[in-house]
């Protein structure tokens, strides 16, 4: 729902007119039919308001033709001797399509009161601010009624005096209590006349609802809720001492629609994908075709040779200055070399060129001024223009030249073209965008290609232990077995069995990557006491030396291993010693090559590829990703005076790209284009935006989350280039908020159409995790293992991909408590629930004859399926192909991305989100984590007693057969027997039509009291009387 606020903030010099030098002015705003009106500031002549006016805009494209009309008028009502009501003091007429779009574009107007009339005396000026917002949660304060508005049209102004309804103070509307008039009709039936009679004779009163200068987090009560809402919750009322024990509407469901400004924004630009070519043909020159071409000037670099000395010690530093009007590009100077070699790149963009003449320049390093060696000079107007798959430009020798233009000794050897960012050189050049970064931290902004490890999962079965040797022989030692490998960390059970021979049978799993560094360290101990352990034995084993069990073959056979004692200072290696006799463990240790090990979460996982290779799908087709651009990024270096140095990262399977860093901007522009192997349609690609803290050489500063896309491959048309900007959401603790837009192309195609249709009939995941599936015990914790796992990989790379980047595109606390989540996961249900509702309620009115016709049809239809049965099952498929081709015409244009609306974002609570981005453990004051208990456990009261019943109906249907009611029982058998007996010697189709026709009976036939059979159900027996 759309709403037009008007902000009426105050009024400066105004024409006195309570004939005391003052007035008592207030402010009437007119929109669409509707009146609202500000308080009344008495005896000021510059009065301050800052009240907000808030009206119901029915289309939004019609505004522009509307008009908004301000009023301002003196409150003559509280001298006694004035028989007047109010008197003008002067008006706006504010036009629709000056109206700003949003909250934040809308300025504050300073508008002079016009005249009414010729004769009228008006002064002073008005400050308004007017908007249109996208209200999805119905906070603001409702309209006036109809009644209301219909009073405020008749109310008449004549010249200068206004004589208005009676005002109404301001007001709180209690939302929990009914209207009289509307508690005795809704509760009397029908018979409710002196009721109203009575609330004719009420006077009609306008109550001007405002939200004045209220907080955003304590917005006003919503309007009261209908009469059958209200009898609900009415009937709800016993419960209503349970329910305070929480926050009001803990799990109140809104389900508003999706804010325009988090929606897609499909876009058209000059892609070469998009002009038609026959792309199977020329594949070759269309490797860049999903991004827009950006040309760059490239210096390459290479080396000198035979340089003259510059120092008076006969040494040379030199280094080479390239030079392109304003922008300057300096490579490494090297000591004392007359033959240096740099071999390093410049790339110029061409949109800044700022100077039609290249200088290269080689210079002498000194302590106080660098010495000029010699230069070169390029034309660029006869620069080449080199375009891929052509070869790389051959760098030649230039002779240098002095400052007068003469040619003299050293060369310099160098190679300069003009490309695009197809270029191999892109990626390693030096950008003149990046001018101020230094060498050593240039690195950090360069574009690459990360690979995740390969994961394995790694099984220890733990089966017994023999001769285990305590210090203490007079007690049975109680041992426990500690497996560790790198950082993970697990115990076996206690073993029931007390004594050196104890039995465990326990099976841990690991998450090993390769290349397998780590070793497996298996320790023995005796817990003694609750803080004192002794270790028996402790065994080392390294993850190369453990074999491989592929897919559904037989596991290795169990060995039995040799446990050491540790050494005497505490490390880890064992005694070199060769013992006469050890204690013994038997173990069953492999790598599992069958399983796909888990990442990130299934829902939207972009690999479900089982480990070995041998074992994987041919792939099915290749996704293209070009990143654009994007626009309206908000300045996340705002303290440091500058605005976000961005770079974007996307993930699919185990391929990592990050995109170059533009340096502070708030609309770069990358168009970098990547490819990727695509063996399941069933998947997801994820794209971050990043905010990079890593250009000045710090390396305790994070990189700040921008946003993240989401795009499922099924739900895109295979050769469809998808052009869109995606609103980048981050859920802070503040709240929702929107940092800008991302710009993307996309597109998906298909080589092996049969795999890929057949994929759809084959399990999602690899075959070991159905035969022998994974504990669920085990799956989460070995989950995020594999996330630390591939952080710490990632981050050892150059330039590295920091775990904060790494661990926001694989979600690593998706599976924390929220209750925002919780909420969303609830409507999701209630919203798949609402179809099965609406079908009853289908029914239900075909039952109660809503629809005659329709009725009489269904009426026809049931005869005829009863007749002919063996038309029941085709009926029902040809109604579903129906559907689906109905359907058709309505199905999604754009593709997917984040709903701010389905996550239940925009109107989460501070407390809430407070909640959700708190660690693990609870670092909070005691107080704040007591209320949030309470609230949990009001939450977890309302899902007991959900639960509860679902049980209640249960057990009542067992306790038909039971003979916990022994009546019940015999009555219901003996009614079993009569019908059995009756079906046997009826015919099935006189038994449909009869129970049918009695299911569709007329109105007139029917009781609104319960039926017979639900009457006899709820009267079954069930357990919840034997709770305690």
């Amino acid at each position: 729902m759309y709403k037009l606020v008007v902000e009426v903030l105050d009024a400066s010099d105004l024409m006195p007119k309570d004939g005391e030098g003052s007035a008592s002015p207030f402010v009437e705003v007119e929109f669409d039919h509707h009146k609202q009106r500000t308080q009344t500031k008495l005896k000021d002549l510059n009065p301050q308001w800052n009240e907000k006016l808030v009206f119901d805009v029915d289309d939004p494209r019609d505004l522009p033709n509307k008009t908004i009309k301000v009023v301002v008028f003196n409150d003559n009502r509280s001298r006694a001797d004035s028989a007047d009501g109010v008197n003008f003091l002067g008006r706006v007429i504010i036009k629709g399509e000056t109206v700003s779009s949003s909250e934040s574009e809308a300025f504050v107007q300073r508008c002079p009161l016009d005249k009414r009339s010729f004769m009228s005396r008006i002064r002073g000026e008005i400050a308004l601010r007017a908007y249109v917002v996208y209200d999805p949660s119905g906070f603001f304060p409702p309209p006036p009624t109809t009644s209301q508005a219909q009073a405020a049209e008749v109310s008449p102004v004549v010249d200068d005096d206004y004589e208005p309804v009676k005002e109404t103070p301001l007001k709180e509307i209690n939302t929990n209590k009914l209207d009289h008039h509307e508690e005795r009709r809704f509760v009397g039936g029908g018979g409710g006349g002196d009721g109203e009679k009575k609330k004719k004779k009420e006077p009609e009163v306008r109550v001007f609802h405002s939200i004045g200068t209220e907080k955003a987090h304590n917005p006003p009560p919503p309007a009261p809720a209908p009469a059958p809402a209200a009898a609900s919750a009415a009937t709800a009322a016993p419960r209503a001492d349970f329910a305070r024990a929480g926050p009001p509407n803990v799990m109140l469901m809104q389900v508003p629609k999706q804010n325009p400004e988090f929606e897609l924004t499909e876009t058209s630009p000059p892609l070469a994908a998009r002009l038609r070519y026959n792309r199977r043909r020329d594949k070759i020159s269309t490797t860049y075709d999903l991004v827009e071409k950006m040309y760059y000037l490239y210096v390459n670099v290479v080396k000198a040779r035979d340089l003259p000395v510059m120092d008076v010690s006969g040494s040379l530093d030199p280094y080479v200055e390239v030079k392109l009007g304003n922008y300057k590009g300096v490579t490494k100077h090297l000591e004392k070399n007359q033959n240096p070699v740099w071999k390093q790149i410049f790339a110029f963009s061409k949109e800044r060129l700022q100077s039609n003449l290249l200088e290269v320049t080689v210079k002498d390093k000194d302590f106080v001024k660098d010495d000029f060696v010699g230069r070169v000079f390029f034309d660029l107007t006869e620069v080449p223009l080199r375009v891929p798959p052509d070869s790389p430009l051959a760098p030649q020798w230039y002779r240098l030249e002095n400052k007068k233009g003469e040619k003299h000794k050293g060369e310099v050897m160098l190679a300069v073209w003009m490309g695009t960012q197809a270029d191999e050189s892109f990626p390693e050049a030096w950008h003149s965008d990046a001018h101020n970064v230094s060498h050593t931290n240039l690195t950090n902004t360069r574009s690459k290609v990360y690979f995740s490890p390969k994961l394995y999962y790694l099984r220890v079965q733990v089966i017994e232990a023999q001769d285990l040797v305590p210090s203490d022989k007079g007690r049975a030692p109680e041992a426990v077995v500690r497996v560790q490998l790198g950082s993970q960390m697990r115990f076996t059970r206690p073993s029931q069995m007390k004594g050196i021979n104890p039995i465990w049978n326990d099976e841990l799993m690991f998450v090993a990557a390769e290349p397998f560094e780590d070793f497996i360290v298996v320790t023995v101990e005796d817990r003694v006491g609750p803080n004192n352990v002794e270790i028996l034995g402790r065994e080392i084993i390294s993850v190369r030396h453990v074999p491989r069990r592929h897919e559904t073959s037989k596991p290795p056979d169990a060995r039995w291993f040799n446990l050491h004692k540790p050494s005497h200072v505490g490390e880890v290696e064992t005694e070199k010693k060769k013992e006469k006799f050890s204690s013994k463990i038997h173990l069953r240790i492999c790598l599992e090559d069958g399983y796909h090990v888990l990442d990130e979460s299934t829902p939207f996982s972009s690999d479900l590829q089982p480990s070995s290779k041998f074992l994987r799908k041919k792939s099915i087709g290749y996704l293209e990703l070009g990143i654009l651009s994007a626009r309206n990024l908000l300045p996340m270096k705002g303290k440091d005076g500058r605005t976000t140095d961005a770079y974007c990262v996307a993930k699919y399977g185990n391929k990592w790209v990050r995109t170059r860093t533009l340096l502070d901007t708030l609309f770069p522009r990358w168009n970098e284009q990547y490819t990727w192997e695509v063996f399941d349609s069933c998947t997801a690609i994820t794209i971050g935006v990043f905010d990079n803290n890593h250009i000045n050489g710090s390396s305790e500063s994070r990189d700040q989350r921008i946003g993240k896309v989401r795009i499922r491959l099924s739900t895109l048309e295979t050769d469809r280039v998808y052009t869109h900007y995606y609103p980048l959401l981050v859920l802070t603790p503040g709240g929702l908020r929107k940092n800008g837009e991302l710009h993307l192309a996309l597109r998906f195609t298909c080589t092996a159409w049969v795999n890929m249709v057949a994929q759809y009939g084959r399990p999602l995941l690899p075959k070991m995790h159905y035969v022998q599936p994974i504990p669920v015990r085990h799956i989460d914790w070995l989950r995020h293992q594999a996330m630390q796992i591939v952080a710490a990989r990632l981050v050892r790379s150059e330039p590295p991909l920091r775990p904060e980047a790494v661990e926001y595109m694989l979600d690593v606390d998706y599976h924390m408590w929220s209750l925002r989540r919780s909420k969303a996961n609830f409507c999701r249900i209630m919203y798949l629930l609402s179809g099965v509702t609406a079908v009853f309620r289908w029914f239900h009115d075909i039952c109660t004859w809503r629809n005659p016709i329709t009725t009489c049809l269904v009426h026809v239809l049931f005869l005829i399926l009863v007749c002919y049965p063996e038309l029941i099952l085709p009926t029902i498929f040809l109604y579903l192909f129906v559907i689906g081709i109905w359907n058709y015409r309505f199905r999604p244009r754009d593709p997917p991305h984040m709903d701010a609306r389905l996550s239940q974002a925009e109107n989460a609570h501070p407390d809430e989100l407070d909640e959700e981005f708190d660690t693990f453990p609870t670092r909070k004051p005691a107080d704040i984590v007591r209320i949030r208990y309470d609230r949990l456990r009001s939450v977890a009261g309302r899902i007991q007693t959900v639960v509860g019943d679902l049980a209640t109906q249960g057990e009542r249907a067992q306790a038909l057969l039971s003979w916990r009611d022994s009546r019940a029982t015999a009555i219901f058998i003996i009614l079993s027997l009569i019908w059995a007996v009756f079906i046997y010697v009826t015919p099935f189709q006189v038994v449909a039509v009869l129970v049918g026709l009695y299911i569709l009976r007329h109105p007139r036939f029917r009781s609104k009291m319960p039926s017979v059979p639900v009457n006899f159900f709820k009267r079954l027996p069930s357990k919840s009387e034997m709770m305690l």
